[in-house]
């Protein structure tokens, strides 16, 4: 009797643990973890802000016009720190300072918040907090760069990316625990808290392993002082293309889970915020399991393929929620939602890093790119809002698919492939 062919699962984790080790950061141990609780500790922190704020100034019997005031305004300082912010990753060569910089204005954030929860203050907590997008995140990206180097740069992504949605999602459930035990207010002094193992973390970095140049992703030997012009990165055809993509997608991707929260807050069941919490831990873990699996597969496969297929899934996402509203269809949409989250975010990073090569504008661009998915997120959740008015959950959900199909064909047939065929730092 013959036996059945095993299905090589070992010859295949062999080949993968080949090709990880292909791709092992050159870096030491110390900075490595450093830069992997750093980026834990800081979601730790940023979850914080989130639904609890409107929640708490809610609880305060602030009016809902206020509430949307103070949160426009953060939004707002967001986004018009990521350019500026971007820009002075690029030149600045202490890139530790600006996280740094950003986190201890979290903890000043948090503590407005508990202490000091009047009209002005919040105002400038939300000033405050909104400032930090534009000096954590390019921060995280340029230190990324100058330790590892692009070659190294998709798993040190996926790394920061699963770092992230572990700190995500385990801070989503420590916080509402703190606050059903507790009170609102102790979620905001916790969050100062966590500022500290912040901090340490950042330091565990070593400075000396972070290269200048190779942060802001500029031209290596003589040249590594030269940057293009602003102009030439502008007239960057697949840069403008895979942008463009992008805002297609956040046109349809914003608006959902906001809608989904909707829809179960109006279903009157007592299990509404447990349901609506799910909603948010899932894709975070998924997210945490496949970020590096999306770096690792970004350099076998290329960068487009990877691409197409999250666009795809969320074009899916949409159709399935057109057609479905049970709480299982939900948390399968969630599903699709992390392993589409997983891949974009991941290649995000790596696609501006093959299109702004040699530049020295790496850091300037990733905040360009970042504010044009922000205005297109705050242009989605209001668009749809007047068509879920005016059409119903099922025309709403259907034009939403259309708009991803859309991206996710613009993407396959205009955005070439950007991996290198070799790597020059």
């Amino acid at each position: 009797m013959k036996r059945r062919p095993r299905f090589p699962l070992h010859k295949t984790a062999a080949r993968y643990r080949r090709a990880r080790r292909s791709l092992r950061e050159p870096i030491s141990p110390r900075s490595r973890y450093g830069l992997d609780w750093t980026n834990f500790f800081i979601s730790d922190v940023q979850t914080s802000f989130g639904s609890f704020v409107a929640f708490y100034l809610a609880g305060l019997h602030w009016s809902k016009p206020d509430v949307g005031m103070v949160l426009t305004i953060g939004g707002l300082a967001a986004v018009i720190s990521l350019i500026p912010g971007g820009a002075l990753a690029d030149e600045i060569a202490h890139k530790r300072l600006l996280i740094a910089c950003g986190i201890v204005s979290l903890a000043g954030t948090a503590l407005i918040y508990a202490l000091a929860p009047s009209f002005g203050m919040v105002v400038i907590a939300e000033l405050l907090h909104g400032t930090t997008a534009g000096l954590i995140g390019p921060g995280i990206s340029a230190i990324s760069l100058g330790l590892v180097g692009r070659r190294a740069m998709s798993s040190r992504t996926g790394r920061n990316q699963r770092f992230q949605a572990a700190g995500t999602a385990i801070t989503a459930a420590i916080m509402g625990f703190i606050g059903s035990r507790f009170s609102t207010r102790a979620i905001f002094f916790a969050t100062s808290v966590f500022c500290a193992p912040a901090l340490v973390a950042l330091g565990l970095i070593r400075p000396e392993e972070i290269d200048y140049h190779r942060a802001r992703n500029a031209k290596t030997g003589e040249q590594s002082r030269d940057l293009s012009r602003l102009l030439d990165v502008a007239k960057n055809r697949p840069l403008l293309v895979f942008a463009a993509c992008l805002m297609l997608l956040q046109l349809a991707d914003a608006s959902m889970l906001p809608l989904i929260g909707e829809n179960l807050a109006l279903s009157g069941s007592g299990l509404g915020s447990i349901y609506m919490s799910g909603l948010i831990i899932v894709p975070q873990v998924v997210v945490a399991g496949l970020a590096p699996w999306a770096g690792y597969h970004s350099e076998t496969r290329g960068r487009k393929p990877l691409l197409v297929l999250a666009f795809g899934l969320d074009a899916l996402r949409a159709l399935l929620l057109a057609f479905f509203s049970s709480y299982s269809v939900l948390i399968l949409a969630q599903v699709l939602n992390g392993v589409s989250s997983a891949i974009i975010t991941v290649l995000t990073i790596l696609v501006i890093a093959d299109l702004t090569a040699g530049s020295g504008r790496f850091n300037l661009t990733t905040g360009v790119v970042g504010m044009l998915q922000a205005i297109a997120a705050a242009i989605s959740t209001t668009a749809t809002g007047f068509l879920f008015a005016k059409f119903g959950a099922f025309i709403g959900f259907l034009a939403i698919t259309g708009v991803a199909a859309a991206a996710t064909f613009f993407l396959w047939a205009a955005l070439p492939e950007t991996k290198p065929s070799k790597y020059l730092d």
